[in-house]
Order: C-alpha cells, then sequence, then structure tokens
C-alpha cells in the first residue's frame, strides 16, 4: 500500500543524495509582506516564512502568472534542520507500528514520500515552500487535500497526479503548476503543494549538474 508508483523518483533515491552541493551563499529573506502567509505553521520566531531571496523572488514572478483571482499562499518556507529531523523520525516511527512487517529499509523510503531526510531536505536550505491557492479574500481554492495530508489519510491523493480527485481539483492543481514551473521550481509529485528550487531535488530533476542551496542556520 505504501509503495510509490515505479515512475516516481524519491528524494530519498540515492541518485539524489549523489548530486553535490556548491553553495550560493544566497540570504534567507521573509516572505511576509510580498506573498500572502498562513499562519497555521507559524513558529515564534518566524523561521517558517523565510525562503532564500531567490526562490521568493521566483514566487513573485509565478504570483504575476496566476489568472485573476488567484493568489500563493504560503504555509511553511524555511524548517529548520533539528525540527526536519524530528518530523521525519516521527513519521518513520508510525508507519513502522502501522506496517509491523516493515524493515528499517523500507520504513526509511516509505517516510521520504512525505518528509524529506534531513540529509537532503530542501526546508532546512530554505530551498523548498509548501503552499496552495486562495481567493483575493483568503479563501482557500479546492486541491484535493488539505496541504500535509499523508498518503495513508488522503489514500494517495497527495500525489500531484492523482487520478482519484475531482476535476475541479486538477484544474486547480494545472493552475498552480502553471505558474510555478515556468518559474523554475518542481514539484515533489507525492505532494502537490511541496515545490522547489536550487535543492538537490530540483537538480537531479533538471538534469543540473550541482544543487545550489544547502542547509543554513536559523535567520532569526
Amino acid at each position: 500500500m505504501w509503495q510509490p508508483s515505479s515512475d516516481i523518483v524519491l528524494i530519498s533515491d540515492p541518485r539524489v543524495a549523489a548530486i553535490p552541493l556548491r553553495e550560493s551563499g544566497e540570504a534567507l529573506a521573509d516572505v511576509r509582506g510580498r506573498l500572502r502567509v498562513d499562519p497555521r505553521l507559524a513558529d515564534d520566531s518566524g523561521v517558517y516564512a523565510h525562503l532564500r531571496a531567490g526562490l521568493l523572488a521566483r514566487l513573485e514572478r509565478a504570483e504575476r502568472r496566476l489568472p485573476d483571482g488567484y493568489h500563493l499562499l504560503v504555509v511553511e518556507g524555511y524548517r529548520p534542520v533539528t525540527t526536519q529531523r524530528r518530523y521525519f523520525e516521527e513519521y518513520r516511527d508510525e508507519l513502522q507500528a502501522a506496517f509491523p512487517d516493515m524493515s528499517p529499509a523500507e520504513a526509511y523510503i516509505a517516510a521520504s514520500r512525505y518528509v524529506s531526510p534531513v540529509e537532503v531536505a530542501p526546508h532546512t536550505a530554505g530551498a523548498a515552500v509548501d503552499l496552495t491557492l486562495c481567493a483575493p479574500d483568503g479563501t482557500e481554492y479546492h486541491m484535493g487535500t488539505e496541504v500535509n495530508d499523508n498518503p495513508e489519510d488522503s489514500g494517495n491523493a497527495c500525489y500531484m497526479a492523482a487520478p482519484t480527485i475531482s476535476a475541479e481539483a486538477r484544474a486547480h492543481r494545472k493552475i498552480l503548476a502553471a505558474a510555478l514551473e515556468p518559474a523554475g521550481l518542481v514539484n515533489y509529485p507525492t505532494e502537490w503543494w511541496h515545490w522547489s528550487h536550487g535543492d538537490r531535488y530540483w537538480a537531479y530533476t533538471k538534469g543540473v549538474s550541482a544543487a545550489r542551496y544547502g542547509p543554513v542556520d536559523s535567520p532569526v
């Protein structure tokens, strides 16, 4: 049940981890005041609302590509390494409890559908953003699942190309992709809301020789 489609490359794939890093040194920038930001995952210091400056500029370009009545709504950007490690280990442990026959190696791979292993996690680099679409009044458009619904709870409807979602949700996902892909972002196909630029997964997907963004310290 937990195994991904054979045509999906997971972020835990050794080919992704093998991509070298040539850190650009680009600073993290605050998304607030430049794009709409949802507070559901807000932390006290506001680190969740930061992204690499180049990625934020690309999101602003993507925003301008959206049809009238649509806006990007950022849910989470930068994530400290300690938080990322905790998220991954908790979900891995949940899977092993739910599927007792799963080996540790299988649990590691399965967990990476939903949370990146810390050694390749783009959120810790400020290179990934979890986001959705909203109307001018902030009302979120129907996307088939909520942001951060996992594969088990959603019946794999969280996958970008899930065949089980409604025509309305599929149309909204296409609107999102049509704005973000020309701006240079790539989607993690098991999470319709997760997009990145400059990280190892982006480099692997785009055939770029090296990642531009690696783990960085908290901006505040």
